[in-house]
């Protein structure tokens, strides 16, 4: 590969920065190697585990196969970015609650796409979710866990909406 650099400014999880990167990085490489937010995982590099996946301008990306310079003057956010000032996203509470993470390798790209699966629609059915995490493996959970913990982050979701914005505690 070629000792190349460039810079890159990224704006990740609402944070601009400014970065030398190898030009022949992935986002992925990256997020990981050079701003160290190792959330994302690195898992077949070849866009078929999705352990890697992030959110990028509102939708579920594979870092590994995003050249850096793709996410130039996009939105990025990752696992890391999930939660806010009020705490975990509920998505990372019901995981917890659920027992939906068993070795949790792939549990930070399920996140994100469950994520945006839950920006874009309030009440998903079954099929709903099975559908957008369609891209994310787990060789542990057997899934149904993931789609209940997913579920019931909805419903918290909605609650919380209804309240207009008050967390809900998760207990």
């Amino acid at each position: 590969m070629s000792n190349m650099t460039e810079v890159v400014r990224l704006r990740v999880n609402g944070d601009i920065y400014e970065v030398g990167v190898p030009t022949h990085y992935t986002l992925l490489e990256t997020l990981r190697y050079v701003l160290a937010l190792t959330g994302s995982k690195q898992g077949c590099d070849k866009g078929d585990c999705g352990a890697c996946t992030v959110i990028l301008d509102g939708a579920p990306t594979l870092a590994c196969l995003t050249p850096v310079w793709e996410a130039e003057g996009s939105a990025v956010t990752t696992v890391e970015g999930l939660a806010g000032p009020e705490g975990p996203h509920p998505l990372q509470d019901e995981f917890d609650l659920n027992g939906a993470a068993q070795c949790g390798f792939c549990t930070p790209g399920i996140l994100c796409s469950a994520a945006v699966l839950l920006d874009k629609t309030s009440n998903p059915t079954r099929l709903e979710i099975q559908e957008a995490l369609a891209g994310n493996l787990c060789r542990c959970t057997g899934y149904a866990k993931i789609y209940d913990a997913v579920e019931a982050a909805a419903i918290r979701m909605e609650e919380r909406k209804e309240r207009g914005g008050q967390s809900v505690d998760p207990t």
